[in-house]
């Protein structure tokens, strides 16, 4: 049986065909008795040629068509006229009928084209309508996580100025036991030496009582080294107080000190991870995706932008049905 039939021809992935008459029992790439046309259903312009005279020779001899030949013979109008002539209707008739179911398929056409671009505009009005939901979310989480670490901050302040309060008041408590214990310590001290200047005041006098017959110049002598005994020993009391508060001040000096250095030790170890976090973001990101745009604006860029500029342009969680089109029509260019 002689068929009608298309033969494979071109490349990987990128195939076009031959219209051709072969043998049914011949293979797909073997021997073909004649050529009859070319067909390309990749490209945008769907090219379609053939020898019609020879075509309809073929079927008149009782050629059969192969299913895909068949629905292309159909939608070019060659089976339509092949029934025409097995009707016994003359050419100007064959002509007139032609014309009409010709012009009633244009108008179909154009109908498919309006509601093509119909349903064109609405996806990109809704893909339009989904990244503007998108960035509006994103901004509200970007503001809830401000909001969050605001308070967190707001905590952190006033746990810390809690935290100072505190130690300012076990520093002024301790100060206050300090100070009184030094009193205590001085009013003890003034005591004992009271105590003991009267001690030594009634000694003497028991020793004046005793020895009457000693010279007054003694005693006034005697007197006089007492007199000069006790300021000493007063200023040296004071030279001792100074020096101890001295020490204690040095001391709680130190201690500030020690707590404020480990304080800003732990401050720049964890500015320094978020500052390497930001730099690698900076680093990681693209200074362009397609996902920053609404559709129209990414496929424009895709259109008018050569294809080593768009490495990246287009993510993987870019779900845009139009956006993937262009980039795949960008691509097989």
């Amino acid at each position: 049986m002689i068929k009608i039939r298309l033969q494979r021809k071109g490349r990987k992935k990128r195939p076009f065909y031959h219209i051709v008459v072969a043998d049914s029992r011949s293979p797909r790439d073997g021997r073909i008795i004649e050529q009859l046309g070319r067909f390309d259903n990749v490209s945008e312009s769907k090219e379609l040629t053939y020898d019609e005279e020879r075509v309809m020779h073929w079927l008149k001899i009782g050629a059969q068509p192969s299913d895909t030949v068949r629905s292309i013979f159909k939608k070019e109008g060659i089976l339509y006229k092949m029934h025409l002539i097995r009707w016994g209707k003359s050419d100007e008739e064959i002509e007139a009928a032609l014309e009409e179911w010709r012009q009633a398929r244009e108008e179909k056409s154009k109908d498919d084209d309006v509601s093509r671009k119909a349903k064109q505009q609405q996806i990109l009005k809704a893909e339009e309508k989904e990244y503007k939901k998108q960035l509006e979310e994103k901004a509200a989480a970007a503001a809830k996580e401000l909001e969050r670490k605001k308070a967190q901050e707001e905590a952190a302040k006033a746990e810390a100025e809690a935290e100072a309060k505190e130690a300012a008041e076990e520093e002024s408590a301790k100060a206050t036991e300090e100070t009184a214990d030094e009193v205590k310590e001085e009013e003890q001290e003034t005591a004992a030496d009271e105590s003991a200047k009267a001690e030594a005041d009634e000694k003497e006098e028991v020793k004046a009582e005793e020895s009457e017959e000693a010279p007054a110049e003694e005693k006034k002598e005697a007197k006089a080294e007492e007199t000069e005994e006790a300021p000493a020993k007063e200023e040296a009391k004071a030279d001792d107080s100074e020096e101890e508060e001295k020490a204690e001040a040095k001391e709680e000096a130190s201690k500030e000190e020690s707590k404020e250095e480990p304080a800003e030790a732990e401050e720049k170890k964890e500015a320094a991870p978020k500052e390497e976090k930001k730099a690698e973001e900076k680093e990681e990101a693209p200074s362009q995706v397609s996902t920053d745009m609404n559709a129209t604006e990414a496929i424009d860029h895709i259109k008018n932008t050569p294809i080593d500029d768009l490495k990246g342009f287009v993510p993987e969680d870019e779900d845009r049905v139009t956006v993937q089109r262009a980039w795949e029509s960008k691509q097989e260019e």
